[in-house]
């Protein structure tokens, strides 16, 4: 007797939508985990120079700071994920109701990108055909049917992100001799944070050069900030 197999569901696909989102959560995570914790380290190594106390601060404030951001990525992403649905669900009941707003709507899509009107008619009717409600969320809100941004994967990116990030100033700040743990501490931060400005240039498709200055702009006023309330204490 032969036994038929049965296929393995295939696994969805991320789109360059959710894969940029996971991504960007991840950037912003890791420059966050970097800004507080070496805030933290330089409010206390300057008022101790008890390398435990220091570790413990530092340590302390990395994990409040990796579940803080990977907390708010789960609200954020969560309420993006629920405005996304209500989209698709407004745009069902128009399907039903009133299709030929729905089928106006793709038309002008494509008249205003120079195809004429005849034709872009007949590429909406065509599209409708074959998916309705797919073609009108995609042209109206570029957004995939079925494709949703997942709140999950946006903070565990934020989460490991966050505490990738905290350990650079963390380490310098506990582990380099006592000669050079000032300077290498301040040295770590700033390409750290200029490695994440690159990052989030490129995945935003913005200025490179702009985005690194800027977040080594914030990281130096960040230190001094920190370094200035720690000679309070």
């Amino acid at each position: 007797m032969k036994v038929m197999s049965i296929p393995k569901p295939k696994k969805r696909k991320q789109t360059m939508a959710e894969r940029s989102n996971t991504l960007r959560a991840g950037v912003l995570g890791s420059n966050d985990g970097i800004l507080t914790v070496v805030g933290v380290l330089f409010s206390v190594a300057v008022a101790t120079t008890n390398p435990f106390t220091i570790f413990i601060a530092g340590l302390s404030d990395l994990i409040a700071c990796a579940f803080s951001m990977a907390s708010g990525e789960y609200a954020s992403v969560s309420s993006q994920k629920d405005t996304e649905k209500a989209v698709v669900e407004t745009e069902r009941e128009l399907i039903k109701t009133d299709f030929q707003s729905e089928l106006d709507a793709v038309a002008q899509f494509y008249i205003a990108r120079g195809v004429t009107k005849d034709t872009s008619y007949q590429i909406a009717e065509s599209l409708m055909k074959k998916d309705a409600l797919g073609t009108v969320v995609k042209v109206k809100y570029d957004l995939e049917l079925g494709h949703y941004m997942s709140p999950w994967n946006a903070a565990f990116s934020s989460l490991i992100a966050a505490s990738l990030g905290g350990i650079f100033p963390l380490a310098a700040m506990t582990l380099l001799p006592t000669g050079i743990q000032w300077p290498g501490t301040i040295l770590a931060v700033t390409l750290s944070v200029a490695l994440t400005g690159f990052l989030s240039a490129k995945l935003g498709d913005g200025l490179v050069k702009t985005a690194i200055t800027r977040n080594v702009i914030v990281g130096i006023i960040t230190m001094i900030i920190h370094y200035s309330v720690g000679l309070m204490l």
